[in-house]
């Protein structure tokens, strides 16, 4: 009986320099990560307030200010699934190149989410047993 042993190759994801750049950045805040949107988002009391991807960030900014953080070097409106999302822009990697860029971003998410209300987990609400 000849036995053949299972061949196991374990790949593990590299660590997401963005996402530790925004660690690092955001410091001693109490933030948490989620995933969301195929990268990381940053939640600051349950509300979003800035994700990474491959492609670059996706920051929220608010209504009133989406307009002109839209139009910084670098930034577009975000949009997901060919709609508008108002509040939200994405930042090219070009945009983030230094920990000033970054931290412009991070400081314009921080004062917009800032003034947010915390959001709460809904309550989990009981299945019916038959």
């Amino acid at each position: 009986m000849v036995s053949m042993a299972k061949s196991v190759t374990k790949t593990s994801v590299a660590p997401d320099p963005m996402v530790e750049r925004l660690r690092a950045a955001l410091g001693q805040r109490a933030f948490t990560e989620q995933k969301m949107f195929g990268g990381t988002c940053f939640m600051l009391n349950g509300n979003m307030l800035i994700g990474t991807s491959k492609r670059g960030l996706l920051v929220r900014v608010g209504k009133a200010a989406h307009e002109t953080a839209a139009a910084r070097p670098h930034a577009r409106p975000m949009e997901m699934g060919g709609r508008a999302m108002e509040g939200y822009v994405h930042v090219a990697p070009e945009g983030t190149a230094t920990e000033a860029d970054l931290d412009s971003w991070l400081d314009l998410a921080l004062a917009f989410v800032e003034t947010l209300p915390p959001k709460s987990k809904p309550a989990k609400v009981a299945k019916k047993r038959m």
